[in-house]
This record gives C-alpha cells, structure tokens and sequence, in this order.
C-alpha cells in the first residue's frame, strides 16, 4: 500500500512539473491574424473595442481583425488558407464554430473544419492559440467539448475558461452571445496572458 501511494505521488509531482508549451517569442514588427467569426468581428463592441484591436493596443504588434459575423466553420475553413498566404501572420488566434453550435451542424463537420484550419497554418509553419466556444444555453458553463480535443490531438494551446465566463455574466456581454466592451478586453487580456506564459510576449 505505502508503494502504492509513493508511486501515485511521484506520478502526481512529474504531471505538475511537466513543462507547458511553449511558443517562440514574437517580434516587435509581428503580424498576428484573429480569425473567426462575430466574436472576433466584435459584434456588440463599440469602434476599436474589438478583441484585435485591444490585443494591438496591449502589445504593440499589427493585429489583423479577419472575423465574419454569421460564419460557420465550412465557409471559414475556404477563407483561411488565402489569408494566410497573404498576411503570413507569425501566429493565428482562432475563435470560430460558435455558429455551427448555433445551427446545430454536425459536430464532426465542425471538428474536421478546424482541423482543416489549423493544419493550413502548420503547413505555413504558423502557430495557432484557440479560444473555446461554449454550447449555447440558458447558463454558459464550459467550451464544448470537441475543443479540449482538437487542441490535445493538434497540440495547440487554447483557452477553454474565457468565454464560458464572460458570457455568463451579465456585466461583459452585450446579449447572449456576445461580449461588450469590457468583455472583449477581458479576451484581449487573457490571450495576452496565455502568450506570456508560453513566451510568446
């Protein structure tokens, strides 16, 4: 029994030792390009209220907003590819498959499309950071699962926890489905947070 328990321990210690991933530090004159779809667009921000233009703003790198209102993850997955040939961004934040929840699509249609996005990136060697959408509701608790398992099986980082959280408090969103100002710079603040602690900023 002790052995038992030594070993779960040190199994324990090993897991919080375990380094995070990392990304290469991103230079003053980098090109960052937020993909996706209303909530990157900043429906319900006011002007320069948007997550890009904040992420700009705090860190002084040329942020990209390229977000369509209304977008499913199909017509993204078409759209990526050409804009990232012609901004080469050195990292792609991607918000999107909110409207294929919204439309009740499939949910392996939706997983394949991101897949599909974020393997365009890697091919252009472009790191990609994701945020998490949750499952509409009456009470927005958590990302919907298909998340956590694209980024484990892709290997990217994401953030599961920052729009569950804005948008079940009624003091950061402007409806149901969208931040106001101050939630949108709660995104812009925690992708700033998630670059840094994986050395990116």
């Amino acid at each position: 029994m002790k052995k038992l328990f030594l070993a779960v321990l040190l199994l324990l210690i090993c897991a919080c030792n375990k380094p995070a991933k990392t990304l290469s530090k991103l230079p003053n004159d980098a090109v960052i390009l937020a993909f996706g779809d209303s909530l990157t667009f900043g429906t319900g921000a006011s002007t320069n209220n948007d997550y890009p233009s904040i992420l700009a703003q705090l860190t002084g790198r040329e942020v990209i907003n390229e977000g369509v209102p209304g977008e499913i993850s199909a017509d993204g997955s078409k759209r990526l590819p050409a804009l990232l040939d012609e901004y080469q961004p050195q990292l792609l934040v991607l918000i999107h498959g909110g409207n294929d929840l919204l439309k009740k699509i499939p949910e392996q249609e939706t997983v394949a499309n991101l897949d599909n996005m974020i393997l365009e990136a890697k091919n252009r060697n472009i790191p990609v950071i994701m945020m998490g959408v949750p499952k509409p509701g009456l009470i927005f608790m958590e990302s919907a699962d298909m998340y956590q398992a694209i980024a484990k099986r892709d290997d990217i980082l994401i953030d599961l926890d920052t729009l569950p959280t804005i948008l079940g408090d009624n003091d950061l969103k402007s409806d149901l489905i969208h931040p106001n100002n101050a939630g949108y710079r709660q995104m812009a603040t925690n992708i700033i947070n998630l670059l840094k602690d994986a050395g990116a900023l």
